[in-house]
C-alpha cells in the first residue's frame, strides 16, 4: 500500500478563497490542543494570545511596528516566488539593510540635515539590492542554487553586525556595551502620529510598497512577465523575456525592499544598532508571503497576523508564563496549514494497493 497525490482537474475557486481562513482555524484548534497539554486553560491562552493584544491602543500602536518589516519583506518575497525564484536569505538581506542604512548616523554621527534620512533610506535599499546580487550571480552565472546560498548568506551578515557592533562600531562611550551610538533625531525614523504611540512611517513604507507591487502585477508588462516566466520559463523565452533577467530583477527588487525594511527597524524601533536587531522578521516573513496567497493585498493582512502571534506570544509570557518559544510553534503551525490546505486544494489523496506478485518457477536441470 502506498499513498499517491493526484492531480485534480480543476481547483476549487471557494476552497482557494477560504484556504488561509481554514489554516488559521486549524491552527487555532492546535494551539488550543497545545495549551491544554501544558496545563493552561485554552480559552484564556488563545485570548491572552490573540485578542487581549487588541484591547490596548498602544498595542495597537505595537503592532504596526511589528507588522511594516513583515509586510515589507513579504511583498518582495512574493515577486521572487511568483517567478519561481527562491530567495531564503531576506533575513540577512535585512540586516545588511540596516548595516549599509546605518552608516551615515555611526560614523558621521554630528551631521544634522533634512537629508540624513532619505539617504539612509536609500542606502539600506542599495545595501539589502548588492546583498541579495550574490545569490542572483551564483545563480546566473553558476547555476547554483539561491535557496542554499542565499540561506547561508544570512549567517554571514549576522556575523558582519556582530563584528562592528563589539568592534569598530562600538559606542566608545556606552561602557562597553556591544552596541553603536544612539542615533541623533534627524537619523529617527519619526512617529505616523506624534506622540501617539511607537507606530512609525515603516509601516507607510510597507502599505505603500504592497500597493505599487499590486499595481505592477495586475496592470504592467513587468508583472505579466513575471506570472509567464513563473508558471512556465519555455513559454517565457517563446514570448521574448529573459529568464536570467528575472532572475536579476526579482532578487535584487526584494531584496531592497528587505534593506529598507532593516534600516526602516533600526531607525524607527531601536535607534542604534546591537548584536540583534531582528526576532526572524526574514524568516516568518516567508509564512507572511504564502499565507497572504503571494498576493500584495493579502500579504497585508498576512503580516498583520503574523505580528500579533509576536504580540502575543510577548503578552502570553507575561499573563500565563508559557515559553517565548510558543510564537515559532505558532508560526510553524500556521506555514504547515496552510501549505497542507493548498496542497489539498489542487492534489487529491490517492491510496494504492498494490497486489503481491507471486513467482512460480521450478528449478533446471
Amino acid at each position: 500500500m502506498r499513498i499517491e497525490l493526484e492531480k485534480r482537474a480543476r481547483a476549487s475557486g471557494l476552497f482557494t478563497l477560504v484556504s488561509p481562513l481554514l489554516a488559521l482555524a486549524l491552527t487555532l484548534v492546535s494551539g488550543a490542543i497545545l495549551f491544554a497539554a501544558l496545563g493552561k486553560d485554552p480559552g484564556s491562552a488563545l485570548y491572552s494570545f490573540f485578542i487581549e493584544p487588541l484591547t490596548e491602543i498602544w498595542s495597537l500602536h505595537e503592532l504596526a511596528v511589528k507588522a511594516a518589516p513583515l509586510i515589507l519583506i513579504g511583498v518582495g518575497l512574493s515577486v521572487c516566488y511568483r517567478s519561481n525564484n527562491w530567495n531564503i536569505g531576506a533575513e540577512g538581506q535585512f540586516t545588511m539593510g540596516a548595516l549599509f542604512g546605518s552608516f551615515l548616523p555611526v560614523i558621521f554621527y554630528e551631521w544634522e540635515s533634512p537629508l540624513l534620512l532619505p539617504l539612509m533610506m536609500i542606502m539600506g535599499m542599495i545595501g539589502g539590492a548588492l546583498y541579495a546580487a550574490i545569490p542572483a550571480l551564483l545563480k546566473t552565472r553558476f547555476n547554483t542554487n539561491e535557496i542554499l546560498t542565499s540561506l547561508m548568506l544570512v549567517y554571514i551578515a549576522q556575523f558582519i553586525l556582530d563584528y562592528l557592533v563589539r568592534g569598530p562600531w562600538r559606542n566608545p562611550q556606552g561602557f562597553n556595551f556591544p552596541q553603536t551610538r544612539d542615533f541623533t533625531d534627524s537619523a529617527v525614523l519619526p512617529a505616523i502620529f506624534a506622540d501617539s504611540g511607537r507606530a512609525h512611517w515603516g509601516f507607510v513604507f510597507a502599505i505603500v510598497a504592497a500597493l505599487l507591487v499590486w499595481f505592477i502585477m495586475r496592470y504592467t508588462m513587468k508583472g505579466f512577465e513575471i506570472v509567464v516566466l513563473g508558471q512556465s520559463e519555455r513559454a517565457g523565452r517563446f514570448a521574448g523575456f529573459s529568464s536570467r533577467g528575472m532572475v536579476w530583477f526579482c532578487m535584487l527588487f526584494s531584496g531592497a525592499l528587505a534593506g529598507l525594511a532593516g534600516i526602516s527597524e533600526v531607525s524607527g524601533s531601536i535607534g542604534h544598532l546591537q548584536p540583534s536587531i531582528s526576532p526572524g522578521y526574514g524568516f516568518s516573513a516567508i509564512i507572511v508571503a504564502f499565507l497572504g496567497r503571494l498576493n500584495p493585498l493579502g500579504i497585508i493582512a498576512s503580516g498583520l497576523v503574523l505580528a500579533l502571534t509576536y504580540l502575543g506570544g510577548e503578552g502570553a509570557q507575561l499573563s500565563i508564563g508559557v515559553s517565548d518559544k510558543i510564537t515559532r510553534v505558532f508560526q510553524g503551525l500556521i506555514l504547515f496549514f496552510v501549505l497542507s490546505c493548498d496542497t489539498l486544494i489542487y492534489y487529491k489523496i490517492r491510496i494504492v494497493f498494490s497486489k503481491a506478485r507471486t513467482s512460480l518457477g521450478g528449478g533446471r536441470s
